[in-house]
């Protein structure tokens, strides 16, 4: 898939530099050359006996080579590959491309490069959440950097949330998408993505235990397989993942009109708990306690987004595939759901307490189709994404 190709593979410096050993034998494997260039920090962690070992090719640490910098090597090797890979890319390594910076080899070759760059950023959850870190991420989108992860998960530092290298196979996903090899490239597909909020006054509002972390998760494999996505979310508490088109929604009525200007797709995934139901009016002001008595909320059916857009009779996705989050009966009630909803496929999972998926960091779900029932064992919410974004570039070929 990758035969021919010459990936320029700057590894900083990080707990996560252990992953591009694996990263480097996964893209031999698929016939990629690998250049390395390991900084002085990564050189921390990682070896360059073990990473030259693997890579079949010299290990680049020094700007400073006489021989080579009389043939202005840090320029060749700047732009002789086909694509610059920098995993992990810490704050750091971050904040220098952002902001121009080039006082070491890996900062030189990255401003000296007119070669695509692909980051996969890997940090502690408060440095990655930090403003700063935010602010060079954005600079770095509109500079036209492509950026797999970082996930969700424990880390090192014993702190849980986004900051995690995306794993190996994600990268190579997200190389072969850069370079326009990924099975999805050139598909549009919609992602729906954590609760919404109903009103109930400017302080109080009805929502789902949602978190978000599925449909993001989701967003972000099927963008690693080359996919144009556009990522419908409500207020949840996982951040978007980076490289989507983000539509940001409170309520159901907005996700739903959000969803139809983003037609036509290829696919839509509709992962979001949206309200089944709103307060048919919503005060505009905070209502007040009244001592002995109680207030009376009149309820509105919320719209059916994913019925709506499952009997569209244009624009219609190809596949359609709904989320059925059940606590008892889970494959019944979803199988009777994907026929009532008119939806192609139902992702459906057992959301009961005592399983812990709502707001965990894993799921087990059931692929209900027009075939039948697929048993999938409990995995991370990750796993899941990349199982389904598999399944999502077969059935689009």
């Amino acid at each position: 898939m990758l035969s021919g190709k010459r990936i320029l593979l700057i590894i900083g410096g990080g707990i996560a530099a252990y992953k591009t050993l694996d990263l480097i034998r996964r893209l031999r494997e698929r016939g990629a050359a690998v250049t390395p260039v390991l900084t002085r920090a990564g050189a921390e962690f990682v070896t360059p006996l073990s990473v030259s070992a693997l890579a079949g090719h010299k290990v680049h640490t020094d700007l400073f080579d006489l021989t080579e910098e009389a043939e202005m090597g840090h320029i060749q090797l700047s732009r002789s590959a086909d694509l610059v890979v920098v995993a992990p890319a810490t704050a750091d390594l971050m904040a220098k491309m952002a902001h121009g910076h080039a006082n070491d080899l890996a900062s030189t070759l990255l401003m000296a490069t007119d070669t695509p760059v692909l980051i996969a950023p890997a940090m502690n959850v408060r440095m990655w959440d930090h403003p700063a870190t935010q602010r060079n991420l954005a600079q770095l989108l509109s500079d036209g950097l492509r950026v797999v992860g970082p996930n969700p998960g424990d880390m090192a530092c014993g702190e849980y949330g986004p900051g995690r290298m995306s794993e190996p196979l994600e990268i190579v996903a997200a190389i072969e998408s850069a370079l326009g090899q990924g099975p999805l490239t050139g598909k549009h597909i919609l992602v729906t993505s954590g609760p919404t909020h109903e009103p109930i006054d400017p302080v109080r509002y009805i929502a789902n235990r949602s978190s978000g972390a599925q449909g993001a998760a989701i967003a972000r494999a099927l963008a690693g397989l080359g996919a144009d996505v556009t990522f419908v979310t409500g207020p949840a508490d996982v951040p978007p993942p980076a490289g989507v088109k983000v539509l940001r929604i409170e309520t159901a009525q907005q996700m739903l009109q959000a969803v139809e200007d983003a037609l036509p797709a290829d696919a839509a995934i509709f992962a979001a708990a949206v309200a089944d139901w709103r307060v048919a009016s919503a005060s505009g002001s905070k209502i007040k306690k009244d001592a002995g008595r109680l207030p009376v909320l009149e309820f509105a059916e919320n719209p059916d987004i994913l019925a709506t857009v499952s009997q569209r009779k244009t624009l219609r996705p190809s596949l359609v595939v709904g989320f059925a989050a059940e606590t008892d009966d889970v494959v019944a009630h979803a199988t009777a759901k994907r026929a009532r909803k008119g939806c192609d496929w139902i992702m459906a999972n057992d959301v009961s307490p005592a399983t812990g998926i709502m707001g965990g960091t894993e799921n087990a779900v059931h692929l209900i189709t027009a075939e039948g029932v697929e048993d999938w064992p409990r995995m991370s919410k990750q796993a899941v994404a990349e199982r389904l974004a598999d399944r999502i570039a077969a059935a689009l070929r």
